[in-house]
């Protein structure tokens, strides 16, 4: 059975327009996804990332939550006839405030994977307060917990083979320590990328204020250079059939360009298309 990843609605959050895009629309709030992924038909399932723990906690970076009953990771795991004792592993693309809130919900037998730079960069300080207290102290309970936590060194390593198909990467952006996750599927390689893209179409696909063909416009809240966001972004769209953050729909890349939008799955139906980059020789 080839693997398949399942889109997981955690609920929206609202936001300063200009974290997620860099300069859009300073001051103006925007309303976004949190998304988790669950990959399937391997010999177990797979999360990605946990969503944010509570409505009030996302109010200490002066964001609203916008988390209901059906948002809660069992209930969205539930609709795929997944129970949270069933996942064997929870991996994160980073630890944000947005990504690694329901850790402690899952047994210790389910082993957290988080890249060893991640952790580090979680205490360092240097993006507090989007390390929440809460969140981080439940992954130093795994740490001295036997089997309960994973480390990698994927600066070190390279890219490392968890289970047959699904790859861990360092990202090389967003965070010190953020990774993707790549999964192969039957039509491609899908990478779950974190945050290293907010909005397709402002950074991609019409990418905001850029005038040079194919630059891509960063996000607003980024721990590294403009040069190593850019590159990190143009990496993901050289080598990725699919792409998936955390806060927007995927999309489908053909040559470096995005083509189409999906929904609910991946692989699945393309729910809106774009016309192909148009070519005017001098």
């Amino acid at each position: 059975m080839a693997l398949e990843i399942k889109i997981l609605d955690y609920g929206d959050i609202e936001l300063e327009s200009s974290f997620l895009v860099l300069g859009r629309d300073c001051g103006r709030t925007r309303r976004v996804l949190t998304l988790g992924f669950l990959i399937t038909g391997g010999p177990y399932p797979i999360v990605v990332d946990t969503g944010y723990r509570s409505n009030q906690i996302m109010e200490t970076l002066g964001m609203r939550g916008l988390q209901f009953h059906e948002n809660m990771i069992e209930n969205q795991l539930a609709k795929h006839g997944v129970r949270m004792g069933d996942v064997r592993y929870v991996a994160h693309t980073h630890l944000h405030i947005d990504h690694a809130g329901k850790d402690d919900l899952f047994p210790m037998n389910t082993t957290v994977i988080v890249n060893r730079k991640e952790l580090e960069y979680s205490v360092s300080g240097l993006q507090h307060p989007q390390y929440p207290a809460p969140d981080i102290k439940h992954l130093i309970d795994r740490l001295h917990t036997k089997s309960a936590l994973r480390l990698m060194d994927l600066e070190i390593t390279g890219p490392v083979e968890l289970i047959p198909g699904v790859y861990l990467e360092a990202a090389g952006a967003h965070t010190e320590g953020s990774m993707n996750i790549h999964v192969h599927t039957a039509e491609g390689v899908a990478t779950i990328c974190g945050d290293v893209l907010y909005d397709i179409n402002d950074q991609l696909v019409e990418p905001f204020r850029q005038i040079h063909d194919a630059e891509p416009q960063t996000t607003g809240n980024h721990g590294l250079s403009k040069r190593a966001e850019k590159g990190a972004i143009k990496k993901l769209v050289n080598n990725a059939r699919f792409l998936l953050p955390i806060h927007d729909r995927p999309c489908k890349v053909e040559g470096g360009v995005v083509t189409g939008r999906l929904q609910d799955s991946v692989p699945g139906p393309i729910v809106q298309s774009y016309p192909k980059r148009q070519w005017f020789p001098a």
